[in-house]
């Protein structure tokens, strides 16, 4: 009787014990200097150099006021990333350019990566997480 008291109780017990959760990092994001409310924000991270602006890791929108915009990234794990974003003025979800290539709509990047001459380079947006909160502030 008692060994069956006893398996009861474990049994039951178990329902009350949570998994320990991992989570990984947060990327917290401030971009600024947002010249209208028109749209909004396409923000992309990246996790590889061979990945840099061609396919993201993850991707979010962000929503624009008075001139800024916040969004995060959750759970990421430690690595190596970088940022970029632009503002969709016209909401089609694409960077819009001239004939040139030249993008029409305004970027940024993680570090505030310049643009010379083309698109920021990965080795000046990169960022390390090591499982705790990043900041980034990005100023289009």
């Amino acid at each position: 009787m008692k060994n069956q008291v006893f398996i009861l109780m474990l049994i039951l017990g178990c329902g009350f014990v949570k998994a320990q959760e991992t989570e990984g990092a947060t990327i917290k994001m401030e971009i600024t200097n947002i010249e209208n409310a028109e749209g909004q924000m396409l923000i992309g991270l990246y996790d590889s150099e061979g990945n840099w602006l061609n396919k993201t890791f993850k991707g979010i929108f962000g929503k624009i006021k008075n001139g800024r915009c916040t969004a995060e990234f959750n759970n990421v794990s430690d690595g190596t990333y970088a940022i970029s974003v632009f503002h969709d003025e016209n909401n089609n979800g694409e960077l819009d350019t001239n004939f040139m290539g030249i993008p029409k709509e305004d970027t940024g990047a993680s570090n505030n990566a310049p643009a010379n001459f083309g698109p920021p380079e990965w080795e000046d947006a990169k960022f390390e997480v090591k499982g705790k909160t990043i900041k980034q502030t990005i100023k289009l």
